[in-house]
C-alpha cells in the first residue's frame, strides 16, 4: 500500500535543508519570488542546479515563461525574508533589498549565495515542476545558513 500524503510529509520533515528564495521576472516584467527548500546541485560541468516548484504556486507560471531565475541561499538572519516569500502577498519585494541580476531578475541582498541561472529545461514532477538552470554567475558571502528542520528554522552549532 502506498504511503499517504500526511505520512510522506512527516517523513520529509525529518530532512534538514537549507532555505532559498527563488526569484524571476515574468513576460510583463513583474518580479516573482518564492521560498524553496527543494533545491540541489545537478552538475559541475556544466554548472547546473535544480529547483522544484509546486504547480499551484503563483511563481510557477512566471518560471515556465521565463528564461532566467536566481537562487538566493538565505543566511541565518533571513528567516523573515523566507516567511515573506512563502506568503501570498502581492508585493513580496516591498522593503526587501535587492539588485538587478541576469536579465534584470532580482538578486536579494544579504544572502550567503546568489546563483544567477538560465533555464536549461523543465520537467513534470507530479504536483511540482522541476526546473534545471545553468549557473552563469555566483556571488558568495561569509556567514551561516538558514536551516529548516521539522517545521522550524534552526541554527547550526559547532
Amino acid at each position: 500500500m502506498p504511503i499517504d500524503q500526511h505520512e510522506f510529509r512527516a517523513a520529509l520533515a525529518k530532512f534538514a535543508s537549507g532555505v532559498t528564495v527563488v526569484t524571476t521576472k515574468d513576460a510583463e516584467g513583474r518580479f516573482h519570488g518564492i521560498t524553496v527548500s527543494a533545491f540541489s546541485s545537478v552538475s559541475l560541468d556544466p554548472p547546473l542546479v535544480m529547483i522544484c516548484i509546486e504547480k499551484t504556486a503563483g511563481s510557477h507560471d512566471a518560471l515556465i515563461g521565463s528564461a532566467t531565475f536566481v537562487v538566493n541561499v538565505l543566511s541565518q538572519s533571513q528567516a523573515a525574508v523566507s516567511e515573506r516569500f512563502a506568503t501570498q502577498i502581492q508585493d513580496k519585494f516591498r522593503g526587501v533589498e535587492f539588485n538587478p541580476g541576469i536579465e534584470g531578475v532580482p538578486v536579494l541582498a544579504g544572502c550567503l549565495v546568489n546563483l544567477e541561472c538560465r533555464v536549461q529545461n523543465f520537467y513534470d514532477g507530479g504536483d511540482h515542476s522541476l526546473f534545471v538552470g545553468r549557473v552563469e554567475k555566483a556571488t558568495i558571502m561569509d556567514g551561516s545558513p538558514l536551516v529548516y528542520f521539522h517545521g522550524n528554522y534552526r541554527a547550526l552549532t559547532d
